[in-house]
């Protein structure tokens, strides 16, 4: 791992040697990445139940994009191909990961922030990272420097959770170390048996004070809420989940301010809308639909911070910030929240089918907001096709960025959408369902794949998966809602899509 002496070191450089004049050439980058948002669950996209002042402030001053596409269902694949601009399939292990899982962007893949770093940008990561850490699961020791980090991939700071909140470890990870960590307290985690001598939410539910199980998440209790993963000790470290945000987004705001006068890129992954939601109470209340209402509210203060921040520091015409979501929505994931009870009308996909995990539009289409003063229209929105693997060339494009051979194999140059300077849609974008299905979809047309033994309805969490295990083709022009499969009808435009997806496989 590199010592943070030479992070520093390189930061003063960097300072000394032409940040500054880079700065004045290249705009600094935040990616705002919110946590199982759903497309109708914002102000700015229809939602009338919680009120989003800030993030409708992105959506007036910027572009607002009407057909934006994660690359999966599921938070760990959107994330590893946001970074690495590589469809998730293309490489084993990349489903939802445990919290101890070993490093799955390898140090030796070309990221996202190597990108920004090789073209004289700071680069920091904040917030929910859920990519492993490590290199090998189960096998981390959380009492000491992890051998393998986020530096490995390009970032010179990170303060991160190893995975959600709903996982152990429930403790910040800082450059590589757990942050405060509490030697009075040594952490063991531990995803395969419980840890003698503690106390799991499943035999002592009454000490799940501040979240009850619904189902799964009855391991480790910490914070008075059941986790997935069996832990012991933390102690100083164990956050506390009502102040989350207010840590992730602090230390991320420090981060501007150390690095105003240098370029810099920042991913900052929120954790607001997973579960367990359990928003500070200076949120509680915001909403009519209690706490995962409340919790989109906290999401939008988050964003308001960093806002309020570029201006105090003056960089607002220096600056693009990107927002979206890793996925889209899901009510109940496990907890009592009441989610479920409290919608009042919300509909958390818009108009769409399915929510996370789905094959179906609600599991991929997601907000998107792009705002740049100066250089995006203000108060515009885009229809244009557009998938987040692209963003790893676009901004590369806009960095003039030169790029190893094999780099981000999956990602193209659509910068010019992505800025709204035209409405070019992508000829297809790909999406995953958490059971791998893939499906291709095109301005007018989506085609899913044909599974083995469909599970076509997940029962806990009342989700359609759209899964089948026959062709399915939606003319999604005119029905949004994917609600008549036309693969008889139309053989030949399945044949064609069939044959896309084939290429794609291939890597044509």
């Amino acid at each position: 791992m590199k010592r943070n002496y030479l992070y520093f070191t390189s930061l003063s450089l960097a300072a000394m040697y032409g940040g500054v004049v880079q700065a004045q050439q290249h705009p600094n980058v935040i990616i705002i990445y919110a946590d199982d948002l759903g497309y109708g669950d914002l102000e700015c996209y229809g939602d009338q139940n919680v009120a989003t002042p800030q993030i409708n402030r992105l959506a007036a001053e910027g572009c607002r994009f009407t057909n934006a596409f994660a690359v999966a269902a599921t938070s760990t694949p959107s994330r590893y191909s946001l970074l690495t601009g590589q469809y998730a399939w293309r490489k084993a292990g990349t489903d939802i990961a445990r919290g101890d899982a070993g490093m799955i962007i390898r140090p030796e893949q070309y990221t996202i922030a190597d990108m920004f770093k090789n073209e004289g940008y700071v680069t920091g990561a904040f917030g929910k990272w859920h990519l492993g850490l490590g290199d090998k699961t189960g096998t981390q020791d959380w009492n000491a420097p992890l051998p393998t980090g986020l530096d490995d991939l390009g970032f010179d700071y990170s303060y991160i959770m190893a995975a959600t909140a709903d996982r152990v470890p429930c403790v910040f990870i800082e450059n590589g170390r757990v942050a405060n960590w509490d030697p009075s307290a040594p952490i063991e985690v531990d995803y395969t048996k419980p840890i003698p001598g503690e106390p799991t939410g499943k035999e002592h539910p009454e000490l799940c004070y501040n979240q009850k199980s619904d189902f799964g998440h009855n391991m480790a209790i910490v914070n008075g809420i059941g986790r997935i993963g069996y832990m012991k000790g933390g102690g100083k470290a164990l956050w506390k989940d009502e102040n989350l945000a207010d840590s992730i987004v602090g230390h991320a705001v420090n981060f501007m301010k150390l690095h105003q006068k240098e370029p810099f890129f920042m991913y900052l992954a929120t954790n607001d809308i997973h579960v367990p939601r359990f928003p500070n109470a200076r949120f509680r209340g915001k909403s009519k639909m209690g706490l995962r209402g409340d919790a989109i509210a906290q999401l939008d203060w988050s964003v308001g911070e960093v806002m309020k921040a570029l201006k105090k520091l003056k960089l607002e015409d220096k600056t693009i910030v990107i927002f979206s979501s890793d996925n889209g929505p899901v009510v109940n994931d496990g907890y009592k929240d009441q989610a479920e009870e409290l919608l009042n009308g919300h509909r958390p996909a818009g108009p769409l089918r399915g929510n996370k995990y789905s094959a179906f539009e609600g599991g991929t289409r997601i907000p998107a907001i792009v705002w740049w003063p100066k250089h995006v229209a203000a108060g515009t929105t885009s229809d244009a096709l557009v998938s987040q693997i692209d963003l790893m060339a676009s901004l590369g494009h806009m960095l003039n960025a030169r790029m190893p051979k094999g780099a981000a194999p999956d990602s193209f140059n659509a910068w010019d959408t992505w800025t709204g300077k035209d409405h070019k849609d992508r000829a297809w974008v790909v999406e995953e369902a958490a059971n791998h299905t893939l499906s291709v979809r095109s301005r007018e047309w989506k085609y899913i794949e044909p599974c083995d033994n469909p599970y076509k309805f997940m029962e806990l969490e009342k989700i359609e998966t759209g899964y089948d295990d026959k062709p399915q083709l939606y003319r999604v022009s005119s029905d949004v809602h994917e609600d008549h499969n036309v693969a008889n009808e139309n053989p030949q435009v399945v044949y064609e899509f069939q044959k896309i997806l084939r290429n794609i496989k291939k890597g044509h």
